[in-house]
């Protein structure tokens, strides 16, 4: 689209749109590992490991 000289703000329409695209697979595949491995890290007793997983997520998302 730049190469293309498109409109600018067709552009930043378009990459708002796949910034957003990516954040639903981030949500996705947190979910899922919180609801699979976290858990499964908790129930073998592996707390601390699950628990510096979920901190260092938090960490991340915080500097979205």
């Amino acid at each position: 689209m730049v190469e293309r000289e498109d409109y600018c703000i067709d552009i930043i329409n378009q990459s708002l749109a796949a910034k957003s695209a990516l954040s639903v697979v981030e949500d996705l595949m947190l979910e899922n590992h919180l609801s699979c491995h976290v858990v499964e890290q908790i129930k073998s007793g592996n707390v601390a490991k699950a628990t510096k997983e979920i901190l260092n997520v938090y960490k991340l998302s915080k500097n979205k």
